[in-house]
C-alpha cells in the first residue's frame, strides 16, 4: 500500500470553516473503496488470500477517514458492493438475479454504517493517534455484531473471522470465539493504513516499521494459543459420512426426492458391503446431509423401509437429514437419528433453530410478493424448533447444527454447552456452487477451534470433511460427486475459553465501539482540534 498524502480536498470541515484536517481526494477515496471491497473479497474462499483482509480493512480506513458522514457511509456502501456482490454470487445460480442483487445491498449497507462509523470517529483518531487500530478493530466488530442479528435474524456471512480459515489468527478463536478473530484482522488492517498515513510519519519510515511489524505480531499471536481437542471422553469414535449427490444441481433436486434418498441409501449399502469385506473400518456412526430424504420417512412408509434398510446393513446408526410435514400447513429442516433394528429414535431429534428467511419461509409475505412472486415458491413455512441441537447417538454425543446456522455463534456454542462431544454440520449445497460449500467450511474449521471439538460437514453434493480441533481438514470430498469417507475421530467433553465466555467478548467489543463513538460525539462538540 502506497503512501497517503494530504490534499486540498475538504470534506471534514464544513464550508466557511477554518481549514482543518483534509481527506483524500474523492478521484483516490473512491477506487481504494472498490479496492477494499474486492481485498476483501479474495481473503476469502476459494480465493484464500487470508491476509489480503487487513489490507482490505486498511485501505477502507484510508478512504473514509476525515470525511463527512454521508461521503464515509458511500464510500462504506462501495465497498461492501465489491465485497458482497462476488462474495454472494452463488445466490443467483438458480434463483435469478432479484435476490442476489437484494441480499448484496443489504449486506452492503452495514458497510456503509461501517464507513460512516469510522468517519465520524476521525477526531478521535486524530486526536489520539494510537487509538485508529483500536477503533478499527472495535467498529467491524460491532458492524458484524449488528449484521448478524438483524433483519430478520441477520446474515452472518462474510465476516472477517471466516475468511482466516488458513491463518495463525484462527487459534484466537478459541479464545473469543469468531469476535475477537475479527477484532485481530481489524486491528491488524488499522496498523497498516497508521503505518501508511504519510502526515503521521514524522520519525520517518523507522517509525512506519512498528505498525507493519504490529500488524504481523497480532496475525503471529495466534500462534501462542494452544488448541486441541477440549479435555477427553476417553475414546475415539469411528464416523462415515455419505455424501449421495443429486441426479442435477439446481432448485429441481427436490422433484426427484425418490432419487436423491436413493442415492443416499445405495452408497450406504456400498459401505455396508465394504465394511463386510473387510475393505473399510466399521463405523459407530454414519451421518447423512441436509435433504438427504426429502420425503418425509415418518410418515411415508417406503421411506422409512429404506433408511430402515441402510441402517441395518451398516450396523450404525444414522443421523438422516429430512423434511418433516407439519404441524399443519407448516415443514420442519430436522436432523433425525435412525437406529439399526428400531427405527427412528424421536428422542434424539433436531430441528433447525434458524430457517432462512426468503427461502425456507417468507416474512412478510404480502410486501415480499409485491417485489417478486418468487416468493411464492416458498409455499409451505418452516418452522423453528426450540431446542439446541444435542443428539445422543450412543457412541457419541453430537452437536448438531443445520446448513447456515453454523454461522451463528450461539447456536453453535448451544450445543457444546448442552454436552456435545462432536460438531456436526447437515448441509445442502446443491443448489449453490463450489465457492459457497469451501467457504462454509471454512466457518466450521473456525468452530472446531472456538470449540476444541473435533468436527465434520455433510454435503448432499459436497463439499463433505472432517476437521480436527486445531482446524486441519481431512478427508475432503469433491464436487458434484458421489463420495463416502470414514473416520476415527477423538471425542472431547471440555470446554475452551471461549466457550465459557460465550457472546461476553462481543459484547465488551461492541460496548467499547459505543463508547468510541459516544467519545468522537464529544470531541466534534467541543470542536477540539485534530
Amino acid at each position: 500500500m502506497t503512501a497517503v498524502e494530504q490534499t486540498p480536498a475538504r470534506d471534514a470541515a464544513a464550508p466557511g470553516s477554518p481549514a482543518g484536517p483534509r481527506p483524500l481526494p474523492l478521484r483516490v477515496a473512491v477506487p481504494l473503496a472498490v479496492a477494499a471491497g474486492l481485498a476483501l473479497l479474495v481473503a476469502f474462499p476459494p480465493y484464500g488470500v487470508w491476509p489480503a483482509a487487513a489490507v482490505g480493512v486498511a485501505l477502507l480506513a484510508a478512504a473514509v477517514h476525515r470525511r463527512r458522514l454521508r461521503a464515509g457511509a458511500g464510500l462504506g456502501f462501495v465497498a461492501g458492493v465489491a465485497l458482497f456482490a462476488p462474495l454472494l454470487s452463488w445466490t443467483n445460480l438458480h434463483t435469478g438475479y432479484l435476490p442476489w442483487v437484494l441480499l448484496s445491498l443489504l449486506q452492503a449497507g452495514y458497510l456503509a454504517l461501517l464507513g460512516a462509523a469510522a468517519a465520524y470517529c476521525s477526531p478521535l483518531v486524530e486526536r489520539r493517534r494510537w487509538s485508529w487500530p483500536v477503533v478499527t478493530g472495535l467498529l467491524w466488530v460491532g458492524q458484524e455484531a449488528l449484521r448478524s442479528r438483524t433483519p430478520f435474524g441477520g446474515f452472518p456471512w462474510g465476516r472477517l473471522a471466516f475468511s482466516q480459515d488458513e491463518s495463525p489468527a484462527l487459534r484466537l478463536a478459541a479464545v473469543g470465539g469468531a469476535p475477537l478473530v475479527t477484532f485481530a484482522v481489524a486491528v491488524a488492517g488499522g496498523l497498516l493504513v497508521a503505518a501508511a498515513w504519510r502526515p503521521w510519519r514524522a520519525g520517518g519510515r523507522r517509525w512506519a516499521a512498528a505498525p507493519v511489524a504490529g500488524a504481523v505480531a497480532v496475525f503471529a499471536a495466534g500462534l501462542l494459543v494452544p488448541v486441541g481437542v477440549a479435555g477427553d471422553a476417553g475414546r475415539g469414535v469411528t464416523v462415515a459420512v455419505v455424501q449421495g449427490n443429486v441426479p442435477r444441481l439446481g432448485l429441481d433436486f427436490n422433484a426427484q426426492r425418490r432419487a436423491v434418498l436413493d442415492n443416499h441409501v445405495q452408497a450406504t449399502l456400498d459401505l455396508a458391503a465394504q465394511v463386510a469385506a473387510g475393505a473399510r473400518p466399521q463405523p459407530d456412526l454414519v451421518v447423512w446431509p441436509e435433504n438427504a430424504s426429502d420425503i418425509d420417512p415418518l410418515r411415508d412408509r417406503v421411506a422409512g423401509e429404506w433408511i430402515s434398510r441402510a441402517a441395518d446393513a451398516v450396523r450404525a446408526p444414522i443421523l438422516v437429514g429430512t423434511l418433516l410435514l407439519g404441524p399443519g400447513e407448516h415443514v420442519r429442516n430436522a436432523g433425525v437419528l435412525w437406529r439399526p433394528g428400531t427405527g427412528p429414535d424421536l428422542e434424539q431429534l433436531y430441528v433447525k433453530r434458524h430457517p432462512v428467511p426468503f427461502a425456507e419461509y417468507v416474512p412478510l409475505r404480502d410486501i415480499a410478493r409485491m417485489v417478486s412472486k418468487q416468493v411464492d415458491r416458498v409455499r409451505s413455512d418452516f418452522v423453528a424448533g426450540d431446542r439446541p441441537g444435542v443428539v445422543d447417538a450412543g457412541p457419541a454425543v453430537l452437536g448438531d447444527v443445520i446448513c447456515f446456522e453454523v454461522a451463528y455463534d450461539g447456536l453453535v456454542r448451544d450445543t457444546v454447552t448442552g454436552g456435545a462431544q462432536l460438531l456436526v454440520v447437515q448441509t445442502n449445497n446443491a443448489t449453490f456452487d463450489v465457492a459457497e460449500a469451501r467457504q462454509q467450511l471454512a466457518m466450521v474449521r473456525l468452530r472446531a477451534v472456538e470449540h476444541g471439538r473435533a468436527s465434520l460437514m455433510s454435503s448432499t453434493v459436497g463439499v463433505s470433511g472432517f476437521v480436527t480441533p486445531d482446524g486441519r481438514v481431512s478427508d475432503a470430498t469433491g464436487f458434484n460427486t458421489r463420495a463416502v469417507v470414514v473416520r476415527e475421530l477423538r471425542l472431547g467433553d471440555g470446554r475452551t475459553l471461549a466457550t465459557r465466555v460465550g457472546v461476553w467478548p462481543e459484547v465488551v467489543l461492541a460496548g467499547l465501539a459505543v463508547a468510541a463513538l459516544a467519545t468522537s460525539a464529544v470531541l466534534r462538540r467541543r470542536r477540539l482540534p485534530g
